[in-house]
């Protein structure tokens, strides 16, 4: 089993709707580069919004 790390030492990256840090979950593991947002509520939103306008 593997061994047990600190929230804090995972990576993190900027949410790409919402700009708040979120960090690495394990169902991310295959394909973490190609994550862009923290939640599906952020995906939804980021869908929604025009493409011009500017995320808080």
């Amino acid at each position: 089993m593997a061994k047990m790390r600190k929230k804090a030492d995972l990576p993190t990256k900027a949410c790409a709707a919402c700009q708040r840090p979120f960090a690495w979950r394990r169902k991310w593991a295959r394909d973490w580069e190609s994550v862009k947002y923290c939640s599906d509520r952020c995906r939804g939103a980021a869908r929604k919004a025009p493409a011009t306008a500017v995320a808080r």
